[in-house]
């Protein structure tokens, strides 16, 4: 057994853009070298990645990796590998900090007991009745989308046309965000999730906390038939939620409710348009395509990394002891892509069988709206090939570029043009 105490200088650091246009091969070396592996982050901290599907699947469930981000700020400064860097944090204070604790008491940045009454209040809005609601609502404007893409110019950005717009839509219905705030709100999110540590992302931060306040004081002033005035007026058990966990809530359920879709959508189709012969068998039967989304979300899926973890007390993986008050990152894409699990694991294909898959997480933080982004990446993508057999790549595929995020696996643009549509 290897006891790892901060063995000499941690490597270079991981996330960059080389890596994320082509992860994949990184993160099978990676996989090959040990069960764990010290990174740095693109905010300069130290942090522990993990790419076996085995070690993701236990340690996502594992207690003794908390989220609980009031304890876990303190581990911070410890565990930044720049110098540099860690004075700037040390400098920053309040809402100007990397991490502002208001974006960070919601449900995925705490543990039981807090975590379960965040996540009951929550649940109520993600029942499978209530998703299983929007379907009408959701090809409606699907369809429209397509008949826009059908009548614009060539070539056309998909993501922007279409794997956005969605998504972004239908969690805006859920929350009751006016359209006229819609387009700041993108910019914030893209910030935020990006993973970067710079003072355009800080302010993004408390930009996105001033609006998420004013909204928030909007609905309770005047309630909607929407989520976000559920939250503002729920009592869980008598006790209501405060006025920091609406905010971070809000923020959480805007950011993730759509983020992940964008990607599933946009790599879902990258992915079809580079198989012809597995877009043949959806053509042949169609009944294949919710097992075609489980596969696009294990070979290319949306989020990359699980969100920070640390560690408690020393937690074994494998041959490598993680020491206590660190930081664990858990690589969703290199766990889908785990020879040990799914074999030939670089070949997309359908017919697979997917249980006990981590590409929405594991255990208690499971994503919530996994059913809601799974019925949107169905219904989209198989609309947009019905419509489009003669959809394809406007560009040579590398000439893609992909988003330098630390958690979003996603393109900056999907250049396509159509081909003949079908009415």
């Amino acid at each position: 057994m290897t006891t790892s105490q901060r063995p000499g200088p941690p490597p270079a650091e991981l996330f960059t853009p080389a890596f994320h246009q082509d992860p994949h091969h990184a993160l099978a070396e990676l996989r090959r070298q040990a069960p764990a592996v010290a990174v740095i982050t693109p905010n300069g901290l130290r942090t522990w990645l993990v790419t076996g599907y085995e070690h993701a699947r236990a340690l996502l469930a594992d207690p003794r990796l908390s989220k609980d981000m009031r304890v876990g700020k303190d581990l911070i400064p410890r565990n930044f590998a720049d110098p540099e860097k860690q004075r700037a944090f040390l400098a920053e204070s309040g809402e100007r900090s990397q991490f502002p604790h208001v974006l960070s008491v919601h449900m995925l940045d705490s543990d039981p007991p807090d975590h379960t009454r965040l996540r009951r209040l929550v649940g109520r809005a993600f029942t499978a009745r209530r998703v299983e609601s929007l379907r009408p609502r959701i090809v409606e404007l699907t369809d429209e989308l397509l008949e826009g893409v059908a009548a614009g110019s060539e070539p056309l950005d998909l993501m922007e046309e279409l794997a956005f717009p969605v998504p972004f839509t239908v969690i805006c219905w859920l929350l009751g965000v006016p359209p006229d705030d819609r387009a700041n709100f993108r910019t914030w999110s893209n910030l935020l999730v990006s993973g970067a540590g710079t003072e355009e992302v800080r302010d993004a931060s408390v930009e996105m906390i001033a609006y998420l306040r004013a909204l928030i004081d909007a609905k309770r002033a005047e309630p909607a038939d929407d989520l976000l005035s559920d939250l503002v007026h729920a009592g869980d058990q008598g006790e209501q939620l405060s006025a920091d966990e609406l905010i971070s809530m809000a923020f959480l359920l805007l950011v993730a409710g759509h983020e992940t879709t964008v990607n599933l959508i946009g790599n879902g189709t990258l992915a079809l348009l580079g198989h012809p012969e597995v877009r043949k068998q959806l053509d042949a039967d169609p009944s294949l395509w919710p097992a075609a989304v489980e596969e696009f979300l294990r070979y290319d899926g949306p989020v990359t990394n699980a969100t920070w973890r640390f560690t408690t007390e020393p937690v074994e993986v494998g041959s490598v002891v993680i020491p206590e008050g660190e930081f664990v990152t858990i690589s969703l894409s290199a766990a889908g892509r785990d020879p040990a699990r799914y074999p030939d694991p670089d070949r997309l294909d359908i017919t697979r069988t997917h249980s006990a898959s981590v590409a929405f997480g594991h255990g208690i933080h499971h994503c919530l709206g996994a059913p809601l982004a799974r019925l949107e990446g169905q219904l989209v993508l198989s609309r947009l090939f019905a419509r489009f057999p003669g959809l394809r790549l406007a560009v040579d595929p590398t000439e893609l570029r992909w988003r330098s995020s630390l958690m979003m696996r996603g393109l900056e643009r999907l250049p396509v043009v159509t081909g003949r549509a079908t009415a």
